[in-house]
């Protein structure tokens, strides 16, 4: 045994040895450095820009707000206070907000991962019922959208609307996610499973035991997709919990500041008698709170995101390879 591990340690050091005495250096032509050059560039800028609009919201935040209300922060920011995010705390319901959109997150996350890979596993078995309609009746239903009315009449006739089950069951089952999941699934080695069904293994054993480890990078992607989502949504408050104030997600919050800002900008603009100080003295609060709440609603999921980063690119990846 020693004698083979030594021979392969040669023979690995050899190979090495080949390697770095026929290395080569390719040389790049004019055209190939100029195109470097220009894509190196472009995409600098282009990631430039994606980022600007969110280092510009998060300067604002920690500037003066009579400086900020006058436009004088551009690129940098001046007179630093973190009075604005302690301030937040006095803004009517936000925080009930913010309590009501991690728990949508939260929980509609978690229901939404664990059915889609109930679901993928369960499409991948020959075993299943009417299998292939079933997958096709699935599918279809990613093509067609009924529209905003049947779906608002449908959420009502289940009763669930000014209630915070409407968070939570419509986005129980993505078909998306569910494809995702079953792909992955296909790409696992089936004689893994085999053996665990030879051995007395039930087909829940097997997912929970065998199906679902091995699944987390494509669960880790579909948990990504849900999880913004949920922190983003703003239409399922807006109509279907229009006449509950204390169910208002984060994002429902911030388009009501951001619409008292338009509404008082406007009065001002217009000259009406209405536009006195305390409207102005309105519009100033409302603007550094919209700027406030918008890294807010950011800075979650900028901070989860690297974590789950890897498991995100592998899982799309290998996700996407069988159809």
């Amino acid at each position: 045994m020693e004698k083979n591990n030594q021979m392969s340690r040669t023979a690995l050091r050899e190979e090495k040895k080949y390697f770095r005495e026929h290395k080569t250096v390719m040389k790049l032509s004019g055209s190939d450095i100029i195109f470097s050059i220009l894509n190196y560039t472009f995409f600098a800028l282009f990631t430039l820009s994606c980022l600007f609009p969110f280092y510009y919201i998060f300067i604002n935040t920690i500037s003066d707000p009579e400086l900020v209300t006058k436009g004088a922060i551009t690129l940098i920011p001046r007179q630093l206070t973190i009075d604005n995010y302690i301030n937040m705390g006095k803004v009517d319901d936000l925080w009930t907000s913010v309590f009501i959109t991690s728990l949508r997150t939260v929980i509609g996350t978690s229901l939404m991962v664990f059915t889609s890979a109930l679901a993928g596993y369960l499409v991948t078995k020959n075993e299943m019922w009417n299998k292939k309609f079933w997958y096709r009746f699935l599918v279809i239903t990613m093509y067609f959208n009924t529209g905003l009315i049947p779906w608002y009449l449908n959420m009502a006739m289940l009763g669930i609307t000014d209630s915070f089950a409407s968070y939570i069951i419509p986005a129980i089952v993505a078909p998306y996610n569910i494809i995702l999941v079953k792909t992955y699934i296909e790409s696992i080695p089936s004689e893994i499973e085999e053996s665990a069904y030879i051995d007395g293994a039930s087909y829940w054993m097997i997912f929970r035991k065998i199906i679902w480890p091995l699944s987390k990078p494509i669960l880790a992607t579909i948990a990504i997709f849900g999880a913004v989502g949920h922190w983003n949504s703003l239409q399922d408050s807006l109509i279907l919990n229009q006449n509950s104030p204390e169910l208002y997600t984060l994002q429902h919050r911030l388009y009501i500041y951001l619409n008292q800002s338009s509404n008082l900008g406007a009065l001002v603009s217009s000259g009406t008698s209405g536009a006195d100080s305390a409207s102005i003295a309105g519009i100033i609060n409302t603007k550094i709170i919209q700027y406030t709440i918008s890294m807010v609603t950011i800075i979650p999921i900028l901070c989860v995101y690297p974590f789950m980063q890897r498991y995100f690119e592998k899982g799309l990846m290998l996700g996407a390879v069988k159809g």
